[in-house]
């Protein structure tokens, strides 16, 4: 397997995790949804002994998508690292270490530096 090939199959790779994250991110949405409105329709001033306990219970939740967030954010950071490795050692072959085919797409990266 080339350079290039080994290449496209990483940013292949990451594609199709970041399309599972997305998948994922949309079913916690719709469970985050369904915990909300059962959250509404249960949870009353009257339905909890003083107001320690009142506070606790949805402290409990928040803590559950903190927990979540951070995850994500951990695992991004860790897909933008190895994006970052790859993007690196492309830039520093001479062709752009796909062989040329950054200009398959307007050169570079794209990603707005060029026009600062």
């Amino acid at each position: 397997m080339s350079r290039e090939h080994a290449f496209v199959n990483m940013l292949d790779a990451a594609a199709k995790m970041q399309w599972n994250v997305a998948m994922m991110l949309e079913a916690k949405a719709v469970e985050a949804e369904k915990a909300r409105n059962w959250a509404l329709n249960h949870f009353h001033a009257h339905s909890f002994e003083s107001h320690a306990k009142q506070l606790e219970q949805p402290l409990g939740f928040h803590e559950g998508l903190v927990e979540v967030i951070e995850g994500l954010t951990k695992m991004e950071n860790g897909l933008c690292s190895n994006l970052k490795t790859l993007l690196a050692s492309d830039e520093g072959s001479g062709e752009g270490g796909m062989g040329g085919m950054a200009g398959m797409y307007g050169g570079g990266a794209g990603f707005g530096e060029d026009e600062k």
